[in-house]
């Protein structure tokens, strides 16, 4: 049997896992090595990307700083939290504020000794993406509109820090035949960009009385809801642009099934947004943007499944 001391630390480290959100890191970890494999480095084998330790170091870096990022996200939004989600927040208050703090100065000192071992430019781009998040928990996330881009920008920075480090190598002279491939790049990161920011617009809505309590500036508590269902709709039209470079101008491969199906998904979310007025609904769209978010990790594999493929021959031949 386990003594009360022993079930006390457990309870602690449970909610130091809920306050970091490791439920998520590993979904990130396998987005940046896929991404990697089928979008940013397509003509890199998979097995040598795999078997790359300096980018093993920067997935690693990026896991740890998203990490201190909910920390010290966590830390801020406390008050409003209690109001928002007060289950969640009860378990997360059993890890006083002062080892939030000494977790989160932990967790950046080794992320920067980590950048420093990678290059001089690894350690410039995680000092400023942890700058970054520090100044949008304490300051920007209180703003309207700019507080919800900065936090989609955030999600989407790791991935530029995968993007920098396979094309920083390149001389001048060969990053005009790479042209295409930036375009793919910059589409995949519109879209995913457009659906973290109808995530975050929606979550405003969710958690407006937690923000009203807090004095958080959103859309929604300083326009009101029907402003910020017209921007989220907005946003959803805009998301058929990269959509329709995707499938039309460039080859993903069977992804098309996954971007044909979000473009259903989102525009049945829309209808379903301006008959929303409850927090379960909001939470309910929320959810179905998350899942389109997650699946979308998964489905960049369809681009070209016959890297699985061969991956498992190799395997076999062992």
């Amino acid at each position: 049997m386990f003594s009360r001391k022993h079930k006390l630390l457990a309870l602690k480290i449970i909610s130091l896992f809920s306050v970091v959100r490791g439920y998520n890191i590993p979904i990130i970890i396998l987005a940046q090595y896929l991404s990697a494999i089928f979008i940013l480095a397509p003509e890199i084998r998979a097995l040598d990307i795999l078997l790359d330790s300096h980018l093993f170091l920067i997935v690693f870096a990026s896991s740890l700083s998203i990490a201190s990022g909910y920390i010290i996200n966590n830390f801020y939004d406390s008050k409003k939290d209690l109001i928002n989600r007060p289950t969640k927040s009860m378990l997360d208050r059993l890890v006083s504020q002062s080892t939030k703090l000494k977790t989160y100065f932990t967790l950046n000192f080794i992320v920067a000794i980590i950048a420093w071992f990678i290059s001089w430019r690894a350690l410039l781009f995680f000092s400023v993406y942890i700058f970054l998040i520090w100044f949008y928990s304490h300051k920007i996330k209180k703003y309207p509109l700019i507080g919800n881009l900065m936090a989609s920008l955030m999600a989407v920075l790791p991935f530029f820090a995968i993007l920098l480090y396979y094309y920083t190598k390149l001389p001048l002279y060969e990053i005009e035949n790479y042209k295409g491939q930036f375009a793919v790049i910059f589409a995949h990161a519109t879209f995913l960009f457009l659906l973290l920011l109808i995530r975050e617009m929606i979550k405003d809505l969710e958690n407006i009385k937690g923000d009203i309590a807090d004095n958080y500036q959103t859309i929604p508590v300083r326009y009101g809801e029907t402003t910020s269902k017209r921007i989220i709709s907005i946003l959803t039209s805009l998301t058929l642009l990269p959509i329709y470079i995707l499938i039309e101008i460039y080859d993903v491969g069977y992804m098309d099934i996954y971007f044909y199906s979000s473009m259903i998904i989102l525009i049945l979310c829309t209808v379903y947004l301006w008959k929303s007025n409850t927090k379960t609904q909001f939470i309910l769209l929320h959810n179905v943007l998350k899942f389109l978010i997650v699946s979308g990790v998964f489905c960049i594999i369809l681009i070209d499944p016959s890297v699985l493929l061969h991956g498992k021959k190799i395997l076999l031949s062992f």
